[in-house]
């Protein structure tokens, strides 16, 4: 459940975890006087602006043990209603229309009151959310990277305007979808895969707006602009928004939080209907017969060591099935900088030969994919020179283990699955690194060089080799930390015990806290992300 989207049992501002109570209030007249502003506008469109920059103040942020909507947003219309002043009365007009559920009804309640006292309406009241959706847009770069979504938008045929969301593939590749199942759909063009949204911004001179997308369409030839069934557009723009809203920390530009709750408000009122297209299912055997096709191609016919080809063009395909949306065909600039740059060297173990040769089959792929996927020349030609210039920083960015003196062997055990990114927590998770293990390399009657950590049985011997002397319970609690470490689930776990050694705290002094937090939140998911995350702004240690 996200705590910025959803509401528990409400609550009161200063109730534990919450800022004081003088510290609420004058946050809360802070933003009734941001609310003056709205006595001056006439038009309802620069009202609601006004309201979503007021209400994106808190957006995407986080309180400990709380819901921001329900700790900030409720109490403001509690606040608004009590001040009773004309601004808070406007504030509460826009907040009907633009705040959650729970804010929308209790600013109605507020504002019925005000205005039952005598408060006076701002001129724009009866016009606020009476808006309804024209056509809608996408213009989109042939390498399915971005989509931008335009959708226009009139208050009865008068005041149009057109609303531009940015919607970008390549930063939410690898965040599992929050729009659950996805089904095909054939309707006007072709509809956009999901995504993450990381910008939006309104304009009022919708014809221009859509003059300059449809010649940058025409003459750009990387470039696309057509129309899109305004139930796509919904579907698509509810799904990313979702995205972005479950993501924590979303790559957003700095100022979308300003226009998150009116970007919002105006994809609720597309038609419903819209259905995102199905991913296609890439099993064992289709990626096999992919990757030998590539193999026996014109385009993989000059590179050296057939071997390591193919198993750099196993981790290609895998990382478009896995992380790009089932699209291991699609090749672009960023995809491969963000391939070979970025999710090799956090994720994948390569070897030797491996690193040196799959600079060049990407390149092979990218001219084999870009032909297949009908890319034009001019994209294919771009994709290379940004491989090209990315393969000079690939040497830097790509941290062979055995460059900082640990044995091959040794991280081959602690990788199994190849996982690089694993490699620091599972160390840090079993003391298989340690010098003591290295000098000593027995407990007992056993060698522990023969372990292997991926067992669960062995990782409890090393585990005992920690704890001489410690009884079951105490193992269990270590042992139950050290599995949820090793496949980093939560991943705020690991995220918890960095922060923790960055000010200072000793490796074993973190386990024990980590321990007491799961124990403390049980099998309850949303309670251990919140625990963990109060748990990351601990005082340092004295």
């Amino acid at each position: 459940m996200n705590p910025r989207r959803h509401h528990r049992s409400s609550g009161e501002p200063g109730r534990e975890g919450s800022p004081p109570p003088d510290e609420v209030t004058a946050i809360f007249d802070g933003m009734l006087q941001h609310a003056r502003e709205l006595l001056a506008v006439r038009s309802p469109l620069d009202a609601e602006l006004i309201v979503s920059e007021i209400l994106g103040s808190w957006w995407a942020k986080r309180v400990p043990d709380g819901d921001v909507e329900e700790i900030i947003g409720e109490a403001l219309v509690a606040h608004a209603g009590t001040v009773g002043t004309p601004a808070a009365l406007a504030l509460l007009i826009g907040m009907a229309y633009m705040g959650t559920p729970r804010q929308a009804a209790m600013a109605e309640r507020a504002a019925l009151e005000l205005m039952g006292n005598g408060v006076a309406r701002p001129g724009w009241a009866d016009r606020v959310g009476m808006v309804a959706p024209e056509e809608c847009f996408v213009s989109r770069d042939v390498y399915g990277d971005q989509d931008s979504i335009v959708c226009t938008y009139t208050y009865g045929g008068t005041e149009r305007h057109a609303l531009v969301i940015l919607v970008d593939r390549n930063k939410a590749g690898a965040v599992p979808s929050a729009s659950g199942q996805f089904a095909p759909v054939a309707r006007v063009g072709r509809p956009p895969m999901p995504g993450m949204v990381r910008d939006a911004w309104v304009s009022s001179k919708v014809d221009t707006l859509l003059d300059h997308c449809r010649r940058e369409g025409r003459d750009n030839p990387l470039m696309r602009f057509e129309p899109l069934d305004s139930r796509d557009a919904r579907a698509l723009l509810q799904s990313a928004l979702d995205l972005t809203d479950d993501t924590d920390d979303p790559p957003v530009n700095e100022n979308f939080g300003s226009y998150h709750a009116f970007v919002r408000a105006r994809v609720d009122i597309l038609p419903p209907g819209g259905r995102l297209p199905q991913p296609p299912v890439y099993g064992r055997d289709r990626r096999a017969t992919i990757a030998a096709r590539f193999l026996a191609s014109d385009e993989a016919e000059g590179l050296s060591d057939l071997s390591a080809a193919s198993r750099c063009v196993d981790r290609i395909i895998d990382y478009g099935c896995t992380h790009d949306f089932g699209r291991p065909l699609r090749v672009s600039p960023v995809k491969c900088e963000m391939f070979l740059l970025d999710w090799l060297p956090r994720k994948v173990l390569l070897s030797p030969t491996e690193q040196e040769a799959v600079p060049h089959v990407l390149a092979a792929w990218v001219r084999w994919a870009g032909k297949r996927t009908g890319l034009p020349e001019e994209g294919i030609r771009a994709t290379l020179d940004a491989l090209w210039d990315a393969t000079a920083k690939f040497a830097e960015a790509y941290r062979d283990p055995s460059a900082f003196g640990l044995d091959r062997d040794l991280v081959g055990r602690l990788l199994p699955d190849g996982d690089l990114e694993a490699l620091p927590r599972r160390a840090f998770a079993l003391p298989f690194l340690s010098g003591t293990h290295r000098r000593s390399g027995r407990h007992g009657f056993i060698n522990l060089s023969t372990l292997d950590p991926a067992d669960r049985d062995d990782r409890r011997v090393i585990l005992e080799f920690e704890h001489p002397g410690a009884d079951e319970e105490h193992l269990n609690a270590h042992e139950r930390l050290a599995e949820r470490l090793w496949d980093g689930e939560p991943p705020q776990l690991w995220d918890t015990a960095q922060s923790l050694l960055d000010i200072g705290y000793e490796r074993h002094e973190i386990l024990h806290k980590l321990i007491d937090v799961l124990d403390r939140c049980g099998e309850d998911p949303e309670a251990l992300r919140e625990a963990l995350h109060v748990l990351r702004h601990e005082p340092p240690p004295e």
